[in-house]
């Protein structure tokens, strides 16, 4: 699937949150996103711009769906 262009960050905090991350703390333009899994925290960091440029958007996703053993597909869906 291609990548979306023009998600902003609220769009993905958003979703995340929908997957079980919450907000742990902003500092600047970066907001820090944490979740348990498996007794293990995992956090994400993403920039609060609008939009999220591709490759760290791409990077954001990669991270995300490793952790939580999504398709990547499907998750580009959801934007």
């Amino acid at each position: 699937m291609k990548v979306p262009r023009d998600v902003d960050a609220s769009e993905l905090i958003t979703l995340l949150k929908r997957h079980g991350y919450s907000v742990i703390r902003q500092t600047g333009s970066h907001i820090r996103l944490s979740k348990i899994i498996d007794n293990n925290e995992h956090a994400i960091t993403v920039p609060n711009h609008n939009p999220i440029k591709i490759g760290v958007l791409q990077s954001i996703v990669k991270d995300v769906c490793n952790a939580n053993r999504l398709d990547i597909n499907v998750f580009y869906q959801q934007l």
